[in-house]
């Protein structure tokens, strides 16, 4: 039986799942934290990668390894492959007026003919502006720019800082996959090319960018990396010198569980966190995937790009060759939290209190921009709440009213994908709010087509475990996948059009 381990560098964690080549079956699986913040020492991605494998049992008997991983951080790193500064996630908004910039200077209509993209403070191409802007001294020093799975899978190869890494410091072995190259702001899904224009404008120069692999592609095999004692990660003169720079005196206590991985692990190509769990679900032309996590996302594999110039939907590539157009949202399981709090019940109340009101929650309707609303782009926006009665005025409408406002948010992002030409067979509902039966029944009555709830799972960990089996075999796996529910379809359009009366897009 062959092994092989995917892994999910997210915001919060790292996640590591170890499946059956063959089969897909779960053999075994391991975590570590990631710090809090919008800026992180990559080093310490690094350090939860070997606790996570340690904790996952190591990988002594596994024969193949990809990585997923948080999209758009900007991995700045020198000539020495020192990593200049601590690296800004797709969540630092800082770089919000250096989007601006692009976008002004290009115009929405080219950038997203050019990349299939409208840049806003997540994408990478607006953190190098902002670093060109805010902090030129280290702009100058950027000899290459990755992305978090890049910079990790360079490492797994044995490259890195001189003294550090077994191979040291070649940037020309940088690679990348197409579904995180599409999230940069600076990569085109329709040519398959960098920008280098749109990247020189961003940045002020040129520098060293990953190669892009394929779907399926091998980005090379492992040497030994052996296990090592606490402390001897992110702890070097430079490492300490980015914590300070960033407001911490000295590095984080790193994790104490260390994997020792053996040379000649096959390392797939990687991939961007939707796309990883796109591939993981085994999504296919005519799948959108809606996951209602602590922010929305819809997105579909199809076999057309993308080109939205208003900016709603990302033009994305995704992991198997096709593409992933996606909308985000803000507001999401979090609209949930906030009328549970203010009901004061638990979320299994919540969904019973929302089952005993009728479609359309008599009338009441919530608009939950919360904390304002990328989808439409509302930054600045508050929740509110539309149609209130004194018949209306109960616990069951206002518990029904939150579903269905969370879920029509994610309903006028189907509909952006759908006005891409996107064609919609079926919604794939994930996250942890998936798993709620009242979310699940109403999203039935909301959406059109069939809605399918997977069993939950570490689908963008298997995403990857998929990469790796790839890999090793030279072909794509079919895994089974498991569903957990199939609500019956059961349309109710009152939902979406008293929403749509009082909906707020500008």
């Amino acid at each position: 039986m062959s092994l092989v381990a995917g892994v999910d560098s997210s915001t919060q964690s790292c996640k590591v799942v170890i499946r059956d080549a063959a089969t897909g079956a779960l053999v075994r699986s391991g975590r570590a934290s990631h710090p809090d913040g919008t800026e992180v020492d990559p080093e310490q991605w690094w350090d939860a990668l070997h606790a996570a494998l340690a904790d996952a049992g190591g990988l002594a008997d596994v024969a193949a390894l990809s990585i997923a991983a948080q999209q758009h951080g900007m991995v700045a790193l020198d000539g020495d492959g020192e990593v200049i500064r601590p690296a800004l996630l797709w969540n630092d908004t800082r770089s919000a007026p250096a989007a601006a910039d692009l976008v002004a200077e290009v115009g929405a209509t080219e950038y997203a003919r050019r990349t299939g993209v409208v840049p806003v403070a997540s994408f990478t191409a607006t953190k190098l502006r902002w670093l060109r802007d805010a902090e030129p001294a280290n702009a100058l020093r950027v000899a290459a720019v990755a992305l978090p799975h890049d910079w990790l899978t360079w490492r797994l190869l044995g490259y890195g800082p001189a003294g550090r890494s077994p191979l040291g410091p070649d940037l020309s072995a940088l690679t990348t996959d197409r579904s995180d190259a599409s999230g940069t702001g600076y990569w085109s899904p329709v040519t398959g090319d960098y920008d280098l224009e749109l990247f020189e404008r961003a940045l002020g120069h040129a520098a060293v960018l990953p190669r892009v692999l394929g779907p399926g592609a091998t980005a090379g095999t492992t040497v030994h990396l052996p296990a090592r004692s606490n402390g001897e990660f992110g702890d070097t003169p430079a490492s300490v010198a980015r914590h300070a720079a960033s407001g911490q005196e000295t590095p984080p206590q790193a994790h104490t569980a260390r994997a020792d991985v053996p040379a000649g692990i096959v390392v797939g190509v990687g991939a961007g966190d939707n796309a990883g769990a796109a591939l993981g679900l085994g999504a296919s032309d005519g799948d959108v995937i809606v996951s209602i996590g602590t922010s929305g996302t819809v997105f579909a594999v199809t076999d057309h790009p993308a080109t939205d110039a208003s900016g709603t939907v990302a033009g994305f590539a995704d992991a198997s060759g096709l593409f992933l157009p996606l909308v985000a949202t803000l507001n999401a399981a979090r609209v949930l939290d906030a009328v549970r709090g203010l009901l004061g019940v638990d979320h299994d109340e919540l969904g019973r209190l929302s089952l005993d009101a009728e479609p359309g929650a008599g009338g009441l309707v919530l608009q939950p921009y919360f904390e304002g609303e990328r989808t439409p782009n509302l930054p600045d926006a508050t929740a509110t709440l539309f149609g209130l009665t004194l018949a209306g005025a109960t616990r069951p409408n206002l518990a029904r009213a939150a579903v269905e406002g969370l879920l029509c948010g994610l309903g006028d992002g189907l509909d952006a994908v759908r006005a891409q030409g996107v064609a919609v067979t079926r919604i794939l509902l994930i996250g942890g709010a998936a798993q709620n039966p009242a979310v699940r029944t109403i999203a039935a009555q909301l959406f059109e087509n069939p809605v399918i709830v997977p069993a939950p799972g570490e689908y963008v960990a298997d995403g990857a475990a998929v990469q790796a089996a790839w890999a090793l075999a030279d072909h794509r796996p079919d895994w089974p996948l498991s569903i957990a529910a199939q609500p019956a379809q059961d349309f109710q359009p009152v939902i979406r059009a008293q929403y749509a009366a009082h909906r707020v897009t500008g």
